[in-house]
């Protein structure tokens, strides 16, 4: 693979009925291109938990996925109220989803450390008040 690909998605907030399009379509676009089924998979869990908690939490956000020789690189940024605890928050287990949202089964406290488990290369920059961006990059090998 010479060029870079790259693929740009607008998660809205508190919509679930659309939580899960960009992953999906990440998903399909690395199907097509031929990448590994486990490389393909990872990279769709990680950016599917990044898009869902940028849905529950961010009030929406963006996408940017890069394709190039070698990784899978995905930035998701928001202008969300931002995460005050990020080593709580990396912790398996904690939530700060409201009741509503776990009802509909998400908001497990997995999202963050699923994030990590499924990247090679996981970076998280949070703000109060201003937003999160998290980088990950998911090696082709």
């Amino acid at each position: 693979m010479a060029e870079v690909i790259t693929l740009e998605y607008t998660v809205p907030g508190d919509d679930f009925t659309r939580a899960g399009e960009a992953s999906a379509d990440m998903k399909s676009r690395l199907k097509k291109l031929g990448l590994p089924a486990d490389v393909v998979r990872r990279a769709a869990i990680a950016l599917y938990e990044g898009e869902i908690n940028l849905a529950i939490h961010a009030h929406g956000g963006c996408i940017c996925v890069t394709v190039s020789e070698g990784v899978i690189k995905m930035v998701l940024a928001d202008k969300g109220p931002g995460i005050e605890n990020i080593a709580l928050a990396m912790s398996e287990g904690y939530s700060t989803a409201p009741d509503e949202v776990r009802s509909l089964g998400f908001g497990a406290g997995m999202g963050l450390p699923n994030m990590k488990k499924y990247s090679d290369v996981f970076d998280i920059e949070s703000t109060v008040g201003v937003g999160t961006t998290i980088q990950m990059e998911v090696n082709i090998s």
